[in-house]
């Protein structure tokens, strides 16, 4: 696993923020951002969870 949680540069759909959290845990960017979509269809506060790690995360230098 990686040691820092950043939203890479290139790797960028919308904020970075799914492809930063599948860095930090090892897998592939595209199976992360199906798991997010895949939890939007469950009620919860997913999209406010991703705004606050967009403003929370560091863009990677």
């Amino acid at each position: 696993m990686a040691s820092s949680l950043v939203r890479p540069v290139n790797d960028r759909w919308i904020g970075g923020v799914c492809s930063g959290l599948a860095r930090r845990f090892g897998i592939s960017s595209n199976t992360m951002r199906l798991i997010f979509v895949l939890s939007c269809l469950l009620p919860g506060p997913q999209i406010l969870i991703y705004v606050a790690l967009w403003i929370l995360m560091p863009a990677e230098r």
